[in-house]
């Protein structure tokens, strides 16, 4: 190790990581899944499972030893969010209960003070989470939905976004990075364009915060989401981060206990952020599984990782020239290890059937991003995408298991 960060040894992250040493129908897993949820090193399943044995009660109400104990632990986790992301202060960041509802409560504080004909601008690759609370204040405030397009590779056309970005424009909410092509927009000059326009921010960092290092405050986002468990952490939690100011301008999103100041029979006044936001019993274990996620992945070498994944990607890139009658979409030069494709006459979920039954979990369907399919001109896709853990072998096995799964659906 070297000033806190292990050298990248793929067979010793491997190791630390239980589930990877299972097999599924008879073969060695390869888990190839990982856009839509990683796996968990046993550094998360020892933090939560010790906080339940060992030191478990609800978190900031009691005086006890336990509550304390439990307390320190949760806040240190938005402690450890906030230095992941580079926030200016741990106020700024809210646990939810997901990235979805974290978007979900933005979108809920700004629609209610939306005019109609007030506009917001997305791209055409967001993720439904990214779209259908948008258009809940497209139906019930009467908000104007604005899309920018791609280039033919699937990178975000600057010049779409530039032209779908007026005085109007309130909201501007952009991926950080696809979770069907990949790409990895601009999205610090997008927040620049935004914001010379009067508009805000909102950037789904739910593919980025595991494939790259984070920096809020660079990017200019008035808020950021991400989910904790693509991160190597737990479900059932979300991270919302939001420049202090923007989060003390928005209202509650839900009411209940800890969320309050004072509460009398005629009149009820509002916690600080971020507590406003956190209505009720808070996830804890899973903010304490989050902290460790996150530890876990800052003792990693993030570059030499990323570098990792994207041999793999390159790898099962050209293994795939070989297939007949394969479409690969998604192929911008600024992208990570995501890799999506069509196999002429082939449905994707024969595809991803077949390739199971050799070991290897892909994802097969619209990936939550229907407008996107509607662009590419399909109903749905296959998907590999790779983690920190994930080996060349295993790529080669993937090649394997879909040849033959072409030569099985010719």
């Amino acid at each position: 190790m070297a000033g806190g960060v292990m050298s990248f040894d793929v067979n010793a992250i491997r190791a630390q990581f239980p589930i990877l040493m299972r097999e599924v129908h008879g073969k060695p897993l390869v888990y190839f899944d990982n856009a839509a949820s990683a796996q968990k090193p046993q550094k998360v399943i020892d933090a939560m499972a010790g906080a339940m044995r060992h030191s478990y009660a609800n978190v900031h109400r009691g005086v006890h030893t336990l509550a304390n104990e439990t307390t320190e632990a949760y806040e240190k986790a938005r402690r450890t969010v906030q230095a992941f992301l580079n926030a200016a202060k741990t106020e700024e960041i809210v646990f939810t209960k997901s990235a979805t509802a974290g978007i979900n409560l933005v979108a809920a504080g700004i629609g209610r003070r939306l005019e109609p004909g007030d506009e917001i601008v997305l791209s055409i690759m967001e993720h439904h989470a990214n779209i259908v609370p948008w258009h809940l204040l497209r139906e019930r405030h009467g908000a104007v939905l604005k899309w920018a397009g791609l280039t033919d590779d699937g990178s975000l056309d600057m010049e779409s976004l530039e032209a779908a970005i007026g005085p109007k424009t309130k909201v501007l909410a952009l991926t950080h990075m696809s979770n069907v092509l990949g790409t990895i927009p601009d999205v610090k000059r997008a927040a620049e364009l935004a914001h010379a326009a009067g508009a805000e921010v909102l950037i789904d960092g739910c593919q980025s915060a595991a494939n790259m290092t984070v920096d809020v405050r660079t990017i200019d986002a008035d808020y950021y989401v991400f989910a904790p468990h693509k991160t190597y952490g737990p479900t059932g939690i979300g991270v919302l981060y939001g420049k202090y100011d923007k989060l003390d301008a928005l209202p509650p999103f839900e009411g209940g206990g800890e969320m309050i100041e004072t509460v009398t029979l005629d009149n009820v006044t509002y916690n600080d952020p971020p507590h406003r936001f956190e209505a009720g019993t808070p996830p804890i274990l899973e903010a304490i599984g989050l902290g460790a996620a996150l530890e876990w992945l800052n003792g990693v070498d993030r570059e030499a990782g990323h570098a990792h994944k994207m041999a793999l990607y390159h790898r099962a890139l050209e293994g795939l020239r070989g297939v007949n009658g394969l479409t690969v979409h998604g192929t911008s030069p600024d992208k990570g290890p995501v890799l999506t494709f069509s196999l002429e006459g082939a449905h994707p979920h024969d595809i991803a059937q077949i390739l199971d039954r050799h070991g290897v979990a892909i994802r097969a369907g619209h990936h939550c991003a229907q407008p996107l399919m509607t662009h590419l001109g399909v109903t749905a896709t296959a998907r590999a995408s790779f983690a920190l853990y994930n080996t060349a072998e295993e790529v080669d096995s993937f090649i394997e298991a879909l040849n033959r799964a072409r030569t099985m659906l010719a």
